[in-house]
């Protein structure tokens, strides 16, 4: 059995990208390790308030724990960096801000965590990040470098969107009048790219539909991020299925023009 380290921005990022995977390897008998960059304290409040003395960032690692026991989820460590914002924030050039971060140092706290844990697999993100958060397009050199630094080097994996897929889903769902119409994953994201990856640069399908149930309850955890959250949980459940019932993974150095279909199958061990 592996050990399958996840490298997230910030937390709720799991819940949105790859909890069907982590899901998934838990049932399957692997250890899964979920590492967040930030403690995500430019996110939103939650809907009530905060209770009094409480803050944001400890009530995002709560819900990042109630997502992590939902998924069943052995492990959460922190590199401990404060969230960036979007793309031309003021928050980009914070103290501290993982935007800023120098690679080297990211990537030794990382590393830190892949050598106690002896990690068979990491995962991060594709090279923008999937929709050019800054902090998102970050974690992509962090996981490279850590992947050479660290005293056994993992298998490096990227999560990225198929872009043909979300396209497909959403035009379906805009036909059927459950969609958003204004939503197009070929307009510029936060740095100027659509959104993801298309199909033909992706090496990994892998099969999450199992459990939905899962994914729901994961991102259920992180209800304080309405934007996202709830616009997700709002799909109706083909639509749901259909969007979060496969997971897709770029393996670096993987030649896609000598391998041009996209593999359905489980990169993540034995």
């Amino acid at each position: 059995m592996s050990t399958i380290v996840f490298l997230h921005a910030h937390p709720d990022d799991e819940a949105s990208q790859t909890a069907g995977a982590m899901a998934r390897a838990v049932a399957e008998g692997h250890r899964v390790v979920t590492v967040f960059a930030t403690n995500g304290d430019h996110g939103e409040l939650p809907a009530a308030g905060l209770p009094e003395g409480e803050t944001l960032v400890h009530w995002r690692r709560r819900e990042a724990q109630a997502s992590a026991d939902a998924l069943g989820v052995q492990r959460i460590a922190w590199l401990g960096y404060a969230d960036s914002g979007m793309r031309g924030w003021e928050q980009n050039t914070h103290d501290n801000a993982f935007h800023g971060a120098d690679v080297d140092e990211a990537a030794a706290k990382l590393v830190a965590i892949l050598d106690e844990e002896d990690a068979d697999v990491l995962v991060g993100y594709d090279w923008h990040g999937g929709y050019g958060h800054p902090d998102h397009v970050k974690v992509h050199p962090v996981v490279h470098r850590a992947a050479e630094l660290a005293a056994r080097r993992p298998r490096l994996l990227e999560s990225t969107m198929n872009r043909d897929i979300v396209r497909g889903v959403f035009q379906a769902a805009v036909a059927a009048g459950a969609g958003d119409q204004a939503f197009d994953p070929d307009s510029p994201m936060d740095d100027g790219n659509p959104l993801g990856t298309p199909e033909a640069e992706i090496t990994w399908q892998v099969d999450t539909g199992d459990y939905l149930t899962q994914r729901r309850a994961s991102l259920e955890a992180h209800r304080s991020q309405a934007t996202d959250i709830e616009g997700m949980l709002a799909m109706p459940p083909e639509f749901f299925a259909s969007f979060f019932g496969r997971e897709h993974y770029i393996e670096p150095g993987v030649d896609t023009a000598q391998h041009p279909q996209m593999q359905v199958g489980w990169p993540f061990g034995d």
